[in-house]
């Protein structure tokens, strides 16, 4: 599900009630995004001093046999973690790091990679260490990078391919609201061997209309 190939921040806000109905697509957000810390967890931007935790978190096996190869040494996870700057730098992709509260270290990540010139198509992945797996950390970070990215970025259409074998992945992309669209054979290889995936995908104006169905719910 991942591909690991003094300035002034933008505040966002995640409540509920204040999504936009349209995007907010500003250019500042390749400098900065700020969001608010959270009870149970914090999304940030990448930090060479989470190198060594994305490392002990991200290679063990569970982990990585559904995503593309991770970076093996600290030194690759902290090239990564300057890529990630740059890249965003360029308006190509956005990168939160997922903090636990408690910890000071990313222990998982949410990428966003574009997939056309305007952003407005994109792709996301996202890994998190398997002693937070089944805690709903996940599930509550995506939904608020989902609400970030939707309304700043002005993507419109959201893409995410993950191994039919990932029950977990497939799982969490079914109930953040995602959709099925094809069975990609054979499209993802991993240690000489070849996987089918599923293509998920999440429409802006579909994520919009469930978050404030959502929202009249609970009024």
């Amino acid at each position: 599900m991942l591909n690991l190939p003094s300035t002034q921040a933008m505040h966002v806000r995640s409540q509920q009630n204040a999504f936009p109905t349209e995007p907010l697509v500003c250019s500042d957000w390749r400098r900065g995004i700020h969001v608010p810390v959270g009870a149970e967890f914090t999304l940030r931007h990448l930090r060479i001093s989470d190198a060594a935790t994305l490392l002990a978190m991200l290679t063990t096996e569970e982990v990585a046999r559904f995503i593309s190869p991770p970076p093996t040494t600290v030194q690759g996870f902290e090239r990564f973690i300057e890529w990630t700057t740059e890249q965003q730098a360029a308006g190509r992709y956005i990168c939160f790091g997922i903090v636990p509260r408690g910890w000071n270290a990313a222990v998982g990540l949410i990428q966003f990679r574009a997939l056309d010139s305007t952003f407005s198509v994109a792709e996301w992945g996202f890994a998190i260490g398997s002693p937070f797996w089944g805690t709903g950390l996940f599930a509550s970070a995506a939904q608020q990078a989902l609400e970030i990215v939707f309304g700043i970025a002005g993507i419109h259409r959201l893409e995410a391919r993950a191994c039919l074998g990932n029950g977990r992945g497939n799982g969490v992309l079914r109930k953040l609201g995602a959709r099925p669209e094809a069975k990609l054979n054979r499209s993802f290889g991993r240690a000489g061997e070849f996987h089918d995936q599923q293509l998920w995908s999440i429409l802006r104006e579909d994520w919009v209309s469930a978050h404030h169905d959502a929202v009249a719910g609970l009024q």
